[in-house]
């Protein structure tokens, strides 16, 4: 009686654990690729573990608390390390809702890849889309360093515009020094009359020299 036991189970989880069967997933490794020289072979104690990471992801579902390691079934086994399986409910004796086993496994992928040394690439659930990994939250809150750099933009055209108002005086500087030069040259100039060096006029106090006044009008009195 007990090996007609045997034979009844595993025939229905031969009906359970099916590729494309109800509920069913496939899991695909490359365990060469990820580590190469250290690969490990995919034995009895892998899938083992591989039934325990399962089952662990379970029973942190609501009302799955009491998944055990048996109820893991896994089929079609390849040398390539690719295979089915599925989750059972031993009460019940069908395998749980697909949406559960997608949600556990989500919840746990990154404690399943470690548990392999594998990475979302190299150990793929292909009915199961991977997880995004959490944020890295910043060291330095993000408006502290928009602030920091609107401070700095600032500081930068403060420098610009004193630096600009700096050139600017000095040309001017530059130009009224040349105007007082030209100046003072023109009021130095002496003109040569018959060879006779005199001022033509006094443009400060616009006076005739007396050189150009004529010899009556010197004498001629007031």
């Amino acid at each position: 009686m007990l090996w007609l036991f045997f034979f009844l189970v595993t025939t229905i989880h031969a009906e359970l654990c099916q590729p494309d069967a109800e509920n069913a997933f496939k899991v695909r490794l490359s365990i060469r690729t990820a580590l190469g020289e250290k690969a490990y072979a995919w034995d009895t104690n892998e899938e083992y573990l591989f039934k325990a990471m399962v089952a662990f992801s379970m029973r942190k579902v609501p009302n799955r608390e009491t998944t055990e390691i048996s109820h893991v079934l896994l089929c079609n086994v390849t040398q390539r390390v690719s295979f089915w399986f599925v989750v059972t409910d031993p009460l019940k004796n069908h395998t749980l809702p697909a949406e559960e086993i997608r949600s556990a496994i989500r919840m746990n992928r990154n404690r399943i890849n470690n548990a392999f040394s594998l990475n979302d690439q190299t150990l793929e659930f292909l009915k199961i889309p991977s997880t995004l990994a959490p944020p890295i939250d910043p060291s330095v809150p993000i408006w502290i360093i928009i602030f920091g750099v609107i401070f700095c933009i600032v500081i930068v055209a403060i420098t610009l515009l004193v630096l600009s108002g700096i050139r600017q005086r000095r040309r001017k500087n530059q130009r009224s020094s040349e105007v007082d030069d030209t100046e003072d040259k023109c009021e130095n100039t002496i003109t040569i009359e018959n060879g006779i060096p005199c001022d033509p006029l006094d443009t400060k106090g616009w006076h005739i020299n007396d050189t150009f006044m004529a010899e009556d009008e010197r004498l001629t009195p007031l």
